[in-house]
């Protein structure tokens, strides 16, 4: 009688229940959570990954969706009604093309070094687009080559593939996108610029360009 007491007090809420409780730690969290986290917040014996799967069909063509986002869950807009947070994403303020290029590249090459962003782009990389995309937590440092110097590398992290909506880097979007997104332009013509010179490292203190 007494173990079967005990058994009681460990009972996992009803699965109706478990969804809702993961739905309202997604609701509250600003930032993704994973399904350890989830499970560690909730009731012994909870199955936080089930209900993760439930909450998500219930969620589906509604005006907020369950996201994966590399090995985490988030409540966020649907992706067809982004266009209703334009306004909000066009009054901030826009990387400069630098940092948009070596975020690119950091992107679909990582793991990535500094001086292969410099052979990709054909111009040095300046140490304040580094360090402000580091800020902004987009990149982050990864392991160290195992060649001459052990250089570091960079990788994005998951706040940037939170910010575009992206499960993982394999869902970034493809060079046709791209060129129509007017991320991927001719370079300026020669002379424009000292050959070797980032073409923002005359004012990379400030990364970010005014919307006007």
């Amino acid at each position: 009688m007494a173990e079967e007491k005990e058994k009681s007090l460990f009972e996992a809420p009803p699965l109706a229940e478990q969804e809702r409780m993961v739905e309202a730690i997604l609701f509250a969290s600003a930032e993704p959570v994973t399904v350890a986290e989830l499970n560690a917040r909730m009731p012994h014996g909870c199955d936080a990954a089930e209900a993760l799967h439930l909450l998500r069909k219930r969620y589906d063509g509604r005006g907020v969706n369950v996201f994966k986002v590399g090995d985490a869950w988030a409540i966020r807009t649907a992706r067809d009604l982004g266009f209703l947070m334009q306004k909000e994403t066009v009054e901030t303020r826009k990387l400069s093309r630098a940092a948009i290029e070596t975020l690119a590249i950091i992107a679909y090459h990582a793991p990535v070094t500094r001086a292969e962003i410099e052979e990709i782009r054909g111009v040095s990389v300046s140490r304040g687009t580094v360090d402000q995309l580091l800020e902004l937590e987009w990149i982050r440092f990864g392991r160290r080559r195992m060649t001459p110097g052990r250089p570091v590398t960079y990788v994005v992290t998951q706040q940037f593939l939170d910010h575009f909506g992206l499960e993982s880097a394999r869902d970034l979007p493809g060079l046709k996108e791209l060129r129509a997104a007017g991320l991927l332009e001719n370079r300026p013509p020669p002379g424009s610029l000292t050959p070797g010179e980032d073409d923002d490292s005359d004012d990379q203190g400030d990364m970010f360009e005014d919307e006007s």
